[in-house]
């Protein structure tokens, strides 16, 4: 995993660690495409994330935050876990396009967190995007509602180190094993994206339309086979690939349908796919 830069989970290997976080990177634009930079992303203790909105949601609407699953407060969760409506008091550094903080964002809930299938987490806030538009002029990120396609030019933004990475997206993977985790249909970057520790939860941006399209969580170091940093391929025959220095994410078209008016955790709704407890 693109791991938490956290003491407690020191039994990993932590790449990047003590390294000194990099400048800002400059606004890039896409041909074409939109600006893409730090507003609406922010900084975790350990990780990084994004103020999120999906088709559907309303000013109105409590703010969520997307990071992923290996970066929730009270630990991993385990294979086949998934936590809902759990009480928090997590708190975010949200910033500015330049990178610089502006406030800080506290949940009051996990709304959703596993390891299964994907590596999320989503938190909500106790504000509104309406709250935040107008005390800081940041809006939220939205989250694409379509499979991505391969070959998109993408910008993994990390909170965390401040730090931008560009490449594009090389294809998807059937399975990504790593240790007991088991994710399906992942992204897989192109080498450009050599993302660190510390960039956990970044949001993955389409640089065309500035949406989020997956949530950056892992890469294989040293090219060992599915263990913990260093996840394999696996395809529909069982056959297993092993890309050393190439690095992941979590694809999120499937978690708006998941949530109903007023931005509520629906596991039963109609095409909602994501892992039920």
């Amino acid at each position: 995993m693109n791991k938490p830069l956290l003491a407690a989970l020191s039994s990993l290997a932590i790449a990047g660690l003590g390294a000194t976080p990099a400048a800002a990177a400059p606004q890039a634009k896409a041909a074409h495409g939109v600006t893409v930079n730090f507003a609406g992303t922010v900084s975790l203790s350990n990780c990084s994330g994004s103020v999120i909105r999906f088709p559907g949601s309303a000013d109105t609407d409590p703010a969520l935050v997307l990071t992923n699953g290996h970066c929730l407060e009270t630990g991993f969760p385990a294979p086949g876990q998934v936590i809902t409506g759990q009480s928090s008091s997590r708190s975010f550094g949200l910033l500015n396009s330049s990178g610089r903080k502006v406030a800080t964002l506290r949940a009051n809930q996990v709304v959703y967190s596993t390891m299964t299938d994907t590596d999320v987490t989503i938190y909500r806030t106790t504000t509104t995007y309406a709250a935040i538009k107008n005390s800081y002029g940041i809006g939220p990120l939205t989250v694409q509602d379509t499979h991505p396609v391969a070959g998109t030019a993408i910008k993994v933004v990390s909170g965390y180190w401040k730090r931008v990475y560009s490449c594009n997206i090389d294809g998807f993977v059937y399975r990504l094993k790593e240790g007991g985790w088991t994710w399906k249909d992942s992204v897989r970057y192109t080498s450009a994206c050599n993302t660190i520790g510390g960039t956990s939860g970044s949001p993955v941006i389409d640089t065309a339309t500035g949406k989020v399209v997956a949530v950056n969580n892992t890469g294989n170091e040293d090219g060992r086979r599915c263990t913990e940093n260093n996840p394999c391929e696996v395809d529909e025959s069982g056959n297993v690939t092993v890309r050393q220095g190439i690095n992941y994410a979590e694809e999120t078209y499937n978690i708006p349908a998941c949530f109903t008016t007023g931005n509520k955790l629906n596991l039963s709704a109609s095409g909602c796919t994501l892992p039920k407890p």
